[in-house]
């Protein structure tokens, strides 16, 4: 089963539309327009599941090595749920994400904010 089409993430205060690009067993893909965002949903089974949720966005900057030139840039943002088979139901795991929710956005994000700073 797939997420709702077309999904929508805001960035900097910009949404943008990401329409449904694909669909299989275990993996639902949905991007921007002009291919520069792209969300997946994946889930994988074996001894343990892993249940991904994926953001990659891309941008054109200045190349600082030659400023009359344009480079693609591009960074992840993810959330993985790596569960047991059987010991956690889907309420205990919801639970575990609220409290490590609670955590990163506290305080206006400070924890991410130290994060991206380099601070552990």
């Amino acid at each position: 089963m797939s997420f709702t089409d077309p999904q929508t993430v805001t960035i900097s205060g910009s949404a943008i539309s990401l329409p449904r690009v694909s669909v299989g067993d275990d993996l639902s893909e949905y991007a921007s327009g002009d291919g520069l965002t792209r969300l997946s949903a994946s889930h994988n089974y074996g001894k343990r599941t892993r249940r991904m949720l994926r953001l990659d966005t891309s941008k054109l900057t200045t190349d600082p090595f030659r400023p009359s030139e344009n480079v693609k840039v591009s960074m992840s943002n993810y959330i993985v749920f790596d569960i047991p088979v059987a010991g956690y139901t889907a309420a205990e795991a919801l639970a575990v994400y609220a409290g490590f929710k609670g955590l990163f956005t506290a305080t206006s994000d400070a924890i991410i904010v130290k994060l991206l700073g380099g601070e552990s």
